[in-house]
């Protein structure tokens, strides 16, 4: 309470305690005092606060007392320990384990599209019998289609200073591979009847021996892949935009913000405007452009690292196969990017050459012409109106990439990638049909269905049976365009009908979407996830803590756009922000634009029918991923150990483990291999996988929960 209040109040006691008769006006007025105290200092609070208060879902699910509510916790632990347990002795158990080439069924089925992809290759094999299959999932540059709405594309050389050759692939599928537990083939458009095996998929990439030109084993060391991707797309720059348009949600208050912000965030820029300069340099001629084309987007995919870190073989192998089938083999329509944060106070932004020592102690030598250094000096000159803790790495990952966007205007969507996940498949052929799914997503009913884990042998078809569930679910309740939320001004289209029953699952059907993720979107508010109530700014005198619509999605392993990333960065400098698994999301929401949860395929260790998948995924008010029991709850995690997909989960380090030859759980090795055939998987995204290396005899991966 402030003196002059106190001072009045005490006044004002003295007066009316001689009259008896005043008592209860006393305790109104002071009731009264406390009250409007209380409100000043909640609003003086400010943005450097986090929300601790909980939101109730009241008439629906509400959140119980603190013990109750835990004593229900515990209870659906329990339960899910005891049927877990019980999956353990079916006789299908473990079956996406020691899965072999010797066991391919189905070889023949899949759409004429997807045949044409496959070519029987020349050289066969001293592993199997089987036949290999030159696999092409790219676009058919320039046929008489491709020329009518795109410049001539130009084919690059690869590290052997040869053409970029395609990888090699096998029909069919390991007799016992279950289906995916959630997420579809059929609806991403991806072939379920190929198995990749590890040297006809990365052997190009150092799995085997490679050769080069001269007949000699290519020396790694010796290869520029900062180079090979800048000539590749200067042969091809006619197909693409050089630069692009300014942030144009940025406002005078804003930009000046941004010009006082000086020092490290300026340094951040300098060696960025280097990086373009550098990569914009002629190297070759380049073919003309038609006033008949189109430019193609251009995507960048920033793979996370940090210094100090250790790259294994295969961390090497998997940047490799990034860079050649995502840049290389597409004529530079990815770009693929080192991005180094600097854990250390090394003073990268002094000059030049103090950068680039950096850069020679924090990645290969093939990759130093590929990485980017960040730090949180420069952050924390960018975004000045947020809090420390906002800032650092595991609130902020996203503050890096939305400066990175603001120097490389030429890029219209990120890709933020973790460098502990790996695609068994095509990288190209993933992305790409994960982007067009996106893209033909209505925007009717989208936010919900984005909400719930897809579960094929629970909902049937995702465009029609799961689609009709999720409406008849959610029916009154669809967010249409953006919430109204009084602390946001949304930069969205507004819904072309009021209402959405006006509409007929055709707004948003061809638009790009804003943002790509790999699990559901969320809510986390009565979820009890650890990080749901990480929320700085989005407040005023009329909107209170607590208030602010959110979604969340667990691993940050997405594709983001650049009018996505703009937003995010205004709203940063004006101090609003949220935890890292929340901002691409909450950001898309809050602005009314197009975010989509793809159905990757996720495969579980136990054989799980899809109505438990739904109970235990899609518990939440509605049949939503989120609320009370949630499984991305503190606690509840354990129900992804046995899955593809989650930091949590084992499976992926088992599977690649063995897929690398390397012997897990008395799977896998060379002695096993011999017995019973090449392991091989289908085409999947895996998470995490940690230190890939030859393991030693009776090796056993383990993934143990915090709070066990």
């Amino acid at each position: 309470m402030g003196a002059s209040a106190t001072m009045l109040f005490k006044a004002h006691t003295r007066r009316v305690l001689a009259r008896p008769k005043t008592v209860f006006p006393i305790v109104l007025f002071f009731l009264l005092l406390i009250y409007l105290v209380q409100k000043r200092d909640i609003y003086r609070a400010g943005t450097h606060a986090a929300v601790e208060v909980v939101e109730v879902d009241i008439g629906e699910q509400p959140v119980p007392g603190a013990q109750r509510e835990e004593k229900l916790l515990r209870e659906l632990r329990g339960k899910f320990e005891q049927e877990s347990k019980a999956l353990e002795k079916d006789p299908r158990a473990f079956a996406i384990f020691g899965n072999t080439l010797e066991t391919l069924v189905e070889q023949d089925i899949r759409s004429r599209p997807q045949e044409d992809n496959l070519t029987p290759s020349n050289n066969g094999t001293e592993f199997t019998n089987e036949q290999p299959f030159v696999f092409n999932p790219y676009p058919k540059y320039n046929n008489a289609a491709w020329k009518a709405r795109h410049a001539e594309y130009v084919p690059c050389r690869g590290p052997t200073g040869s053409l970029v050759e395609d990888i090699r692939v096998f029909k069919g599928r390991p007799r016992n591979f279950p289906d995916p537990g959630f997420g579809s083939y059929e609806d991403l458009g991806l072939d379920q009847n190929l198995c990749f095996e590890r040297e006809t998929r990365m052997g190009q990439y150092g799995v085997s021996p490679v050769m080069g030109e001269d007949g000699k084993p290519l020396e790694w060391d010796t290869i520029d892949w900062g180079t090979l991707q800048r000539e590749c797309r200067e042969l091809n720059e006619a197909r693409f935009a050089t630069s692009g348009p300014p942030n144009i949600y940025v406002t005078a208050a804003d930009e000046k913000k941004v010009k006082t912000n000086n020092d490290d965030s300026q340094n951040f820029k300098r060696h960025m405007d280097h990086h373009v300069r550098r990569q914009a340099g002629s190297s070759g001629p380049s073919v003309t452009n038609t006033t008949s084309t189109v430019k193609e987007p251009r995507t960048a995919l920033l793979l996370r690292s940090y210094t100090g870190k250790e790259y294994t073989d295969n961390d090497k192998q998997a940047i490799r196969s990034l860079i050649t089938e995502l840049n290389l083999r597409t004529g530079g329509e990815y770009e693929v990017f080192l991005f180094v944060h600097v854990r250390d106070d090394s003073d990268i932004w002094s000059s030049k050459e103090a950068y680039q020592q950096v850069v020679q102690t924090a990645a290969p030598r093939e990759f130093w012409n590929i990485t980017v250094l960040w730090n949180g000096k420069a952050v924390d000159r960018m975004y000045t109106k947020l809090p420390d803790k906002a800032r650092r790495v595991h609130n902020g990952q996203f503050l890096p990439v939305q400066m990175f966007m603001q120097e490389h205007r030429e890029f219209e969507f990120v890709w933020n990638w973790e460098m502990d996940s790996r695609v068994t498949g095509h990288h190209y052929d993933v992305l790409n049909k994960l982007s067009e799914f996106a893209k033909k997503q209505p925007r009717k009913g989208l936010w919900e269905r984005n909400e719930r884990f897809y579960v094929p042998g629970f909902y049937g078809d995702y465009d029609k049976k799961f689609r009709s569930a999720v409406e008849r679910s959610t029916s009154g309740s669809t967010i249409w365009g953006a919430p109204e939320v009084s602390v946001v001004k949304p930069i969205g289209p507004n819904p072309p009908v009021p209402s959405p029953d006006q509409d007929k699952y055709e707004w948003g059907v061809g638009e790009d979407a804003d943002l790509i993720t790999l699990a559901p979107m969320f809510n986390p508010i009565n979820s009890n996830w650890v990080m749901r109530n990480q929320v700085w700014g989005y407040r005023n005198q009329d909107f209170p803590w607590g208030k602010l619509p959110r979604r969340a999605t667990i691993i940050t392993q997405v594709r983001v756009s650049r009018r996505l990333l703009d937003i995010m960065h205004v709203e940063d400098l004006r101090g609003n922000h949220v935890a890292s698994e929340m901002v691409t999301q909450t950001t898309a929401l809050l602005h009314g634009l197009k975010a989509v949860f793809t159905p990757m395929p996720v495969f579980f260790d136990r054989p799980w029918d899809g109505a438990a998948l739904a109970r235990w995924f899609n518990g939440g008010p509605k049949g939503a991923s989120g609320g009370f029991g949630s499984a991305m709850g503190w606690g509840q995690e354990e129900r992804y150990q046995g899955s593809t997909w989650y930091y949590r989960a084992l499976p992926p380090q088992r599977l690649y483990n063995n897929w690398m030859g390397y012997e897990d759980t008395a799977i896998g090795g060379a002695t096993w291999e011999a017995d019973h055939g090449r392991p091989c998987l289908p085409a999947m995204i895996l998470h995490p996988i940690k230190e890939i290396k030859p393991t030693p005899p009776g090796w056993v991966t383990e993934s143990k929960l915090p709070y066990k």
